[in-house]
């Protein structure tokens, strides 16, 4: 081989830093591409943070009050008619003057299970105060309606909702649920799910006597 031959062949391209070439020896390793640094401070990111989780919270607040007033009948208690198993007709209207507990309940419900018991105790105690218990059986069956108030011994006046209409009123989002309504015909108070105590009936109940 001439020097001309050797002089014009030029040497191999050096490969790029960090990177392997065919030519490399085995087992050597690629150098780590460093990952971008975060350039925002810690403070930032913990003040968008808060802003955030504030953001939300009131978000949450907002649509649980839009909820409750959508879902709730408020102010005067929706008139409504209705007859008991026991065949007699009864009509909010006909009840002004005196203290109305409206309760929605149904023989497949395990909460109103809870309070049968309680509701009907109450409900003779205060038969000659003015006070009426009333029950509303939602989305059920006669026969199984009938053998829950046996169960339980429930006498004051309960009788099926036809075609759930006093419930879409009242805007009940499923049972048990219990209305508080004054002599006035207001709702006063709305208790959703099982009332839980005697005293809490009791507590109920003196902000609608006569």
């Amino acid at each position: 081989m001439n020097n001309e031959n050797l002089a014009s062949a030029a040497p191999p391209a050096a490969l790029p830093t960090g990177r392997r070439g065919a030519d490399d020896p085995p087992g050597e390793i690629q150098e780590p591409v460093a990952a971008p640094t975060n350039t925002w401070p810690a403070w930032m990111r913990l003040l968008i943070m808060m802003v955030l989780l504030t953001f939300v919270a009131i978000l949450a607040i907002a649509l649980m009050r839009q909820n409750t007033s959508e879902q709730r009948a408020a102010g005067v208690a929706p008139d409504f008619e209705f007859t008991t198993f026991d065949g007699e007709t009864i009509r909010l209207a006909d009840l002004k003057g005196k203290g109305v507990v409206l309760n929605f309940w149904a023989s497949w419900c395990d909460p109103c299970r809870a309070e049968a018991a309680l509701l009907q105790e109450v409900a003779q105690r205060e038969r000659d105060n003015n006070i009426v218990f009333l029950g509303l059986d939602y989305l059920d069956q006669e026969y199984a309606a009938l053998a829950y108030l046996e169960e339980y011994g429930i006498t004051y006046p309960n009788g099926p909702d036809l075609q759930s209409a006093i419930a879409r009123r009242y805007r009940i989002n499923g049972v048990p649920e219990t209305f508080f309504i004054t002599p006035n015909g207001e709702i006063d108070f709305t208790v959703i799910g099982p009332i839980q105590s005697e005293a809490v009936l009791n507590q109920r109940l003196d902000a609608i006597r006569p």
